[in-house]
């Protein structure tokens, strides 16, 4: 059974409803108002809850009232960051470079998620100039993941089609040359949400997918608290913000995920390992070349 599990602003798990209905959408002339705000050092969050406008700082609310002297924090479709070099440079010192070697981890057997279901939908941001870098990482927009993982997703899949919903993949299967190009690229606290490259990431393992969910009678992707790939705090899955239909999508994701399996990254509302990612190796194929 699907289980939606509704978190607090600490994360700590407030109660879970089997049987939760979407909240309706929130009005144009309210909506306009989420987000966050900053005054000078001082910042608070404007969100809405059962369908009222709070004010949050720290961890107090309020009824919203107008905020003179406030500034909201312009939002985009598409999150993106300035290199620490340029991208093109980067490319060219990362893409021969090997990850570093381990002992005792076999080799994931990668799986196509469209062959295993035709009807899962792709956006593979990087393979686009849609994602944080601004311009294409990967020369074809395809998703793989270790066989026991796609069996998985593919479970969610279809088990979130009883709700009107299905699975939009971003991305899935890395090869490990593009996480060192991620940590290069990046400083400071952008790194927070890239992995370091010694360490490796579980999506170089074949284990980890970045995912939302589209609605199937529209066929658009729903709105999320924050978008995808977004260097801030709108990503965190415990995140108060946004409205109440934003996080409902958000933890029907989750849930829906946490049933066959997979795990939330604890900063990134969009991205989920699975379960045994610690037996597989860190794997630097390119798309063409995994099968063969």
């Amino acid at each position: 059974m699907l289980t939606l599990i509704y978190l607090s602003a600490e994360g700590a798990s407030a109660g879970e409803v089997t049987t939760a209905a979407k909240p309706p959408e929130l009005p144009p002339r309210q909506k306009r108002l989420i987000g966050e705000y900053k005054r000078g050092a001082e910042s608070l969050t404007v969100l809405e809850r059962d369908g009222q406008l709070l004010i949050r700082e720290g961890d107090r609310e309020r009824p919203y009232a107008d905020l003179p002297g406030w500034t909201r924090e312009k939002t985009a479709t598409v999150f993106r960051i300035v290199p620490r070099r340029p991208v093109a440079a980067l490319l060219a010192e990362v893409r021969d470079l090997q990850p570093p070697p381990e002992t005792g981890r076999g080799r994931p057997i990668l799986v196509e998620l469209t062959r295993l279901d035709p009807s899962i939908r792709l956006d593979v941001r990087y393979a686009t100039r849609d994602n944080f870098l601004g311009t294409p990482i990967y020369q074809q927009g395809r998703a793989f993941l270790e066989r026991s993982a796609a069996e998985a997703l593919a479970r969610v899949h279809m088990n979130l089609a009883k709700r009107g919903f299905g699975l939009l993949i971003h991305d899935a299967y890395r090869p490990w040359w593009v996480t060192k190009l991620f940590w290069e690229a990046t400083s400071g606290q952008e790194r927070e949400f890239v992995a370091d490259p010694q360490k490796g990431s579980r999506h170089n393992r074949g284990s980890a997918v970045d995912l939302t969910l589209f609605d199937r009678a529209t066929g658009r992707a729903v709105e999320m608290p924050g978008v995808y790939d977004e260097m801030s705090k709108r990503s965190y899955p415990s995140y108060p913000g946004g409205t109440s239909r934003q996080r409902w999508h958000r933890d029907l994701l989750r849930a829906a995920m946490e049933d066959e399996g997979f795990t939330v990254e604890p900063n990134e509302w969009w991205h989920f390992d699975f379960r045994g990612w610690q037996r597989f190796g860190l794997e630097n194929l390119s798309f063409d070349q995994i099968g063969k």
